[in-house]
């Protein structure tokens, strides 16, 4: 009887919290957010569960099956990641554009 008890207060918190340390380890999430196009080029902007967001590019001529792109840095939002592709790819002469 004791050794019952000892197992309902010991083991099933230590599981409990070998449970929740290990759902943290979860793999992160890409999502697609939107896709355009600007000069020669085409992009799809993508974010992750941890709120950063990044861009795959292509020529107007590739396939975006063709897994022939570019994938840039990360940034902090959708906004400075269009600006990104606007000044660098789509022949844009934007405000924000580094000069």
């Amino acid at each position: 009887m004791k050794l019952i008890k000892i197992l309902k207060v010991a083991v099933i918190p230590v599981l409990t919290v070998f449970s929740f340390l290990s759902t943290s380890n979860t793999a992160l999430a890409d999502y697609l957010t939107s896709n355009g196009a600007g000069g020669e080029y085409r992009y799809e902007l993508w974010s992750s569960d941890n709120n950063d967001y990044y861009l795959k590019i292509w020529s107007n001529e590739a396939s975006p099956e063709s897994g022939s792109y570019s994938t840039t840095p990360h940034f902090p939002s959708s906004r400075e990641a269009l600006i990104y592709f606007d000044c660098n790819y789509g022949g844009q002469n934007l405000p924000e554009c580094p000069r």
